[in-house]
């Protein structure tokens, strides 16, 4: 009952910021409701799981801070340019131009359900009777940190480079973004990777693979670097060629010569 009334929570969320997007015609802040929306369902677990309170507690905590950080950055981001839509979502208006306002509704929704699967591993959690924590849990607590600070780093470090640079077709090789052109991404998916270890201990925890594996899949191959991609070689031409050339899509490593 407690997935069911996660997804009813998660299915009103977003059919609001579709409603909302209508009529603002700005459909950038789905990011913002896709950030955000992990926070109450997380805490929704918590609150209605049966494993060890101060684990339930634990993970609440961890996930929220995570959604609430990254909302902020986008809501700040997405503010700043509104009423301009997203370059993403302007090319996406076009391509569903027949029906824009059902597309994208479709759209909102299937992020409804991805952000419901990828909570998979919190509910497991919040299930869990023993109380204490074990070895995989304090790994993938470090995961989970690592990969946290690490978003957090490569998210500033572009803000400011946006912030400062006044060439619109220089690309972002500062920090992080000299050994990834992804790195919020990656960390973005290392993140679920974390959670992952912190629910094999879990009866059915294993299970909880699903989630990182669908974040993994979206990111490299559906809404993240494809289209992300795409749309920078339309706009910088050569110059991000030379940078795809040199420069890991997605595991930082050190560029090639």
């Amino acid at each position: 009952m407690s997935a069911l009334i996660a997804a009813l929570i998660l299915l009103v969320f977003f059919f609001f910021t579709w409603w909302l997007s209508v009529r603002l015609e700005n459909y950038s802040f789905v990011d913002v409701t896709w950030s955000l929306s992990f926070a109450p369902v997380a805490v929704w677990y918590a609150l209605t799981g049966q494993g060890w309170s101060i684990r339930r507690i634990a993970i609440a905590v961890l996930v929220s801070f995570w959604s609430l950080r990254l909302g902020v950055y986008l809501w700040k981001r997405v503010a700043s340019h509104h009423p301009k839509e997203d370059v993403r979502y302007a090319v996406l208006r076009q391509r569903w131009a027949s029906n824009p306002h059902r597309a994208f509704l479709l759209f909102f929704l299937a992020q409804a359900v991805l952000v419901w699967l990828l909570m998979l591993p919190v509910r497991l959690i919040a299930n869990r009777p023993e109380t204490a924590f074990d070895l995989l849990e304090g790994l993938g607590l470090i995961v989970w940190v690592f990969a946290l600070i690490g978003e957090g780093i490569a998210d500033a470090q572009l803000a400011r480079f946006k912030r400062t640079n006044t060439d619109s077709k220089a690309i972002c090789q500062i920090g992080l973004w000299h050994y990834s052109r992804h790195p919020n991404y990656f960390f973005q998916s290392l993140l679920w990777w974390g959670l992952f270890l912190m629910t094999l201990p879990a009866p059915w925890g294993w299970m909880a693979i699903v989630a990182p594996l669908a974040m993994l899949h979206f990111l490299l191959n559906v809404t993240g670097i494809p289209l992300t991609e795409k749309l920078s070689i339309d706009k910088r031409g050569e110059i991000y060629r030379d940078y795809q050339r040199t420069t890991s899509a997605f595991v930082p490593w050190f560029p090639k010569n």
